[in-house]
């Protein structure tokens, strides 16, 4: 589904990413884990096209990501509220994704239906812009617009970050849904160990833009990834 060969991304002479091989199946649930500028979001910016890489390549079901726009109908990504547009209401903003996705107002309304506990109320029919809503709803808004129109690649950075544990909880399930029930490639960049194993069957660690772990999860692969952040080998 997605493959990355010889990829590097420099800034100057600093490298950020340099990953030679990295192969993410349909239907995974995948996720990236690392400190602070271990290149978590530098790949996944260049998996969305928003940089260039400096040397290799990315490709989506065999589609060069950086020479064509034929990934684009079958992606969708929240990485940030940048992706938003402030001064659209919740709905305006939905109704907006929906149109450049070829869907209509009900597939839409039909969509978010089934959303109504992860809004919680806070959400629809508020009559407020999106810059106007928390971090967290705000993030509600960008998770649930990325699922507008059936994409089969989903990509979401640290989605559990201003998150009340209620929501949380709601956004595991979800995640879990459509990966093993739709079949959709699931890519998750988070801080939370928990949340990321509870979620994700496979898990990747990068450390200074490379991959040092690959971990198929079960288990025991908290307690691996909790002891390799602490500095610690497992006992």
């Amino acid at each position: 589904m997605i493959n990355a060969s010889n990829l590097s991304k420099k800034y100057g002479s600093n490298s950020v990413l340099d990953i030679k091989n990295l192969e993410i199946p349909k239907g995974q649930s995948f996720g990236l884990v690392g400190n602070n500028g271990a290149g978590k979001t530098t790949f996944f910016s260049l998996l969305l096209d928003l940089i260039k890489p400096t040397t290799g390549q990315i490709k989506s079901k065999d589609i060069l990501v950086s020479e064509s726009e034929d990934w684009k109908p079958f992606t969708a990504a929240f990485i940030d509220e940048t992706f938003l547009i402030g001064y659209l209401t919740p709905e305006e903003y939905f109704y907006f994704i929906a149109e450049l996705r070829g869907q209509n107002k009900a597939d839409v309304d039909g969509l978010l239906s089934q959303f109504e506990d992860f809004f919680h109320g806070e959400i629809l029919n508020q009559k407020k812009y999106l810059r106007d809503l928390s971090k967290g709803n705000q993030k509600k808004v960008g998770i649930v617009a990325a699922l507008i129109g059936n994409p089969e690649v989903i990509i979401l950075d640290e989605p559990f970050a201003n998150l009340d544990p209620t929501t949380q909880i709601r956004l595991k399930s979800i995640i879990k849904d459509l990966a093993e029930t739709q079949g959709v490639t699931v890519l998750i960049s988070s801080h939370d160990l928990l949340h990321v194993t509870d979620v994700c069957e496979r898990i990747v660690v990068l450390e200074k833009g490379e991959v040092i772990k690959d971990l198929a999860t079960s288990t025991e692969t908290l307690k691996e990834l909790e002891a390799h952040f602490a500095g610690n080998q497992v006992v």
